[in-house]
C-alpha cells in the first residue's frame, strides 16, 4: 500500500524559524510513514501544482537560516471560492492527504477554507508581529525583537554622541508587542503602540523634558508601525524641546536573520505537533502556545479569540523609562 502524502507550505510574510518548522514537519512526517511534498510560494503553489518531493536531506542545514526555503507569496486568486476549489482539486488530484500551513491569521483562514473544501489542514503561527490572538507566541517574534534591540543599541551610540533623539519605527501594524518589549529592553524614553491612544505632548514631549531636567542628554522613542508618523513625531520633538531628532524606520530587516534558539525550538515543537495531529486524522486545527504548552485549537475558534494587550507591562514601561 502506498504511503499517504502530506504537503507543507509557508504563507504570508516570512519569519525566522519557518525553515525550522518545515524541517520538523518533513522529518516527523517521514518518521510517521508519510510521503512529504513542499509547496512552493504558498497558496500560489497549490493553484499551480507546484509540489516538490522532500526527504530527510531536503531540510538539512536549514534550521539556522532565516526566510523560508519554500518561498512565500500573496495569492489573491486563492482568496475566492473558485480559488479554494481549484487548490483543493489539485491536492486531491495529487493524492495529498493533508496540508501543514505555516503563516499568520490570513494563512489560517486559507487553511480553514481548504479544510472545509475537503483537504485536512493544520496551521502553525509564523509571524514576527506576535499577533495571533490564540497563541501566546508566534514563530519569528524572538528573532525580530533581538534584531531590533541590536539595531537600536547601534543607533544609541550615535544618538548619544550627538545628544540627539532617535524616533524608531518598528514593525507591528495591529500589534504593539515588538515596540513594547524592545522599548523596555532598550530603555526607551517613550513607547507608542496601536493598542493605546497617545497624546504626543503628555506621552512623548513631557517625558523627554522631564528626563532632560534630570541630566539626560539623548533619547530613544520606539513607535509601532501601526501608529506611524515617525517623521512628524520627530519634527514635533525637535520643535518643542530644541533637541535634534531623527526618524529611523527599521523596515523589513526585522524579518531577516538567523533564528534564535527560542524560535528554532518552538518552531520544531509546533512542526512535530502538526504532523501528529494529521496522523490522528485531525483537521481544521491550529497549533498554538498557551501557558508555555504546545496545544491545538479549532481554527475558527482560534480566529475568534480576542487579543489581550499587556497593559500592566505597558504601565511598567513608563516607570522604567524615567
Amino acid at each position: 500500500m502506498c504511503a499517504k502524502k502530506i504537503a507543507v507550505l509557508t504563507s504570508g510574510g516570512d519569519a525566522p524559524g519557518m525553515n525550522a518548522a518545515v524541517r520538523a514537519v518533513v522529518r516527523t512526517a517521514i518518521d510517521e510513514g508519510f510521503e512529504v511534498y513542499g509547496v512552493m510560494r504558498g497558496y500560489n503553489g497549490l493553484l499551480k501544482n507546484d509540489f516538490v518531493p522532500m526527504n530527510i536531506r531536503s531540510v538539512s542545514d536549514t534550521i539556522h537560516k532565516g526566510g523560508t526555503s519554500l518561498y512565500t507569496a500573496r495569492s489573491p486568486e486563492f482568496n475566492s471560492p473558485e480559488g479554494v476549489a481549484k487548490a483543493a482539486k489539485n491536492c486531491m488530484d495529487n493524492d495529498i492527504y493533508g496540508v501543514v500551513v505555516i503563516g499568520g491569521d490570513g494563512s489560517f483562514r486559507g487553511a480553514r477554507d481548504l479544510s472545509n473544501a475537503g483537504v485536512p489542514c493544520i496551521a502553525i503561527p509564523g509571524t514576527i508581529d506576535n499577533d495571533i490572538t490564540s497563541s501566546d507566541y508566534t514563530i519569528g517574534f524572538d528573532t525580530a525583537m533581538n534584531t531590533v534591540v541590536d539595531m537600536v543599541d547601534r543607533l544609541r551610540d550615535t544618538t548619544e554622541s550627538h545628544d540627539r533623539c532617535s524616533v524608531v519605527e518598528v514593525m507591528g501594524r495591529r500589534c504593539g508587542d515588538i515596540a513594547l518589549y524592545t522599548g523596555i529592553a532598550t530603555g526607551a524614553t517613550a513607547i507608542l503602540v496601536p493598542e493605546v491612544p497617545y497624546d504626543i505632548e503628555k506621552d512623548v514631549i513631557a517625558r523627554i523634558k522631564s528626563s532632560s531636567a534630570t541630566g539626560k542628554k539623548h533619547f530613544i522613542v520606539i513607535v509601532a508601525e501601526g501608529v506611524g508618523g515617525v517623521e512628524e513625531i520627530s519634527k514635533r520633538i525637535e520643535a518643542e524641546t530644541g533637541i535634534e531628532s531623527r526618524p529611523s524606520i527599521l523596515g523589513h530587516v526585522q524579518r531577516g536573520g538567523s533564528p534564535t534558539l527560542r524560535d528554532r525550538l518552538i518552531a520544531s515543537q509546533m512542526g512535530y505537533k502538526a504532523v501528529k495531529l494529521l496522523k490522528e486524522g485531525k483537521s481544521n486545527r491550529v497549533v498554538v502556545m498557551q501557558n508555555s504548552e504546545i496545544i491545538d485549537l479549532d481554527i475558527t475558534e482560534a480566529l475568534n479569540v480576542k487579543r489581550k494587550f499587556d497593559v500592566d507591562l505597558f504601565n511598567a514601561s513608563k516607570v522604567l523609562s524615567n
